[in-house]
């Protein structure tokens, strides 16, 4: 299995956003681009982001560029990547809420018609449980693209795995042991955690193997 793609430079999200927004819109008019992407990349550089960060936002954004073909509004799934994790709290649960009500108060402002965002919030909230229903390619680009981490080398997965540790740094040990121990279980239970073609056939093995052997080093062993 191959490694998740490199991330491009982060310097170039300015330009994709304004990229993205315009083909959404389908030649409507609208206010300029660029202030709602300085204001998602003020967001996604918040201090208590570790993974959360634009280095995540960028690697979804080339990986749902991998996955495109099998989207019916790639478009719309660009933009929720954008707002996917626009809220991020590590001590708060409803963070994917609240990301998508920022998607459905921000798109319509900037011009970006009322299906088109629906549908842009509507993925967001599928990436509390990235589990799409069957041919929703939509949803299964954005949840592959997003869980494509999962898929990475030894060091890249090792470097993910910290920084998970670090954003929940308010954690005791034994408890955050324990939740992420619970997380990766429900992960390795899914029948597939990946629902493309390209996702099952390069992502799913590895990815299994990085779950278990990280549900190993917890000292909780599970399923392979």
């Amino acid at each position: 299995m191959t490694d998740s793609p490199r991330p491009r430079d982060t310097r170039a999200l300015p330009d994709r956003w304004r990229d993205t927004l315009l083909a959404a819109r389908s030649g409507a008019p609208g206010p300029d681009p660029l202030p709602y992407a300085e204001n998602l990349l003020v967001r996604w550089a918040e201090p208590q982001r570790r993974y959360h960060t634009t280095a995540h936002l960028t690697a979804v954004l080339d990986r749902i560029d991998t996955l495109a073909g099998y989207a019916a509004d790639v478009h719309a799934v660009r933009l929720a990547a954008w707002f996917h994790d626009a809220v991020y709290r590590p001590d708060r649960t409803e963070n994917e809420e609240r990301s998508a009500a920022l998607a459905e108060r921000a798109l319509p402002e900037a011009g970006v018609g009322e299906a088109v965002t629906a549908e842009v919030a509507r993925l967001v909230r599928l990436t509390v449980t990235h589990d799409p229903a069957e041919g929703d390619g939509n949803g299964e680009v954005l949840c592959d693209a997003d869980l494509a981490v999962l898929a990475g080398g030894p060091e890249a997965y090792a470097a993910y795995a910290a920084q998970v540790r670090e954003e929940y740094g308010f954690v005791p040990d034994e408890a955050f042991q324990a939740g992420r121990a619970a997380v990766l279980r429900q992960l390795l239970a899914l029948p597939r955690l990946f629902r493309t073609p390209y996702g099952a056939a390069e992502w799913e093995a590895r990815a299994r193997h990085n779950l278990a052997t990280e549900l190993e080093l917890l000292g909780s062993p599970g399923p392979r």
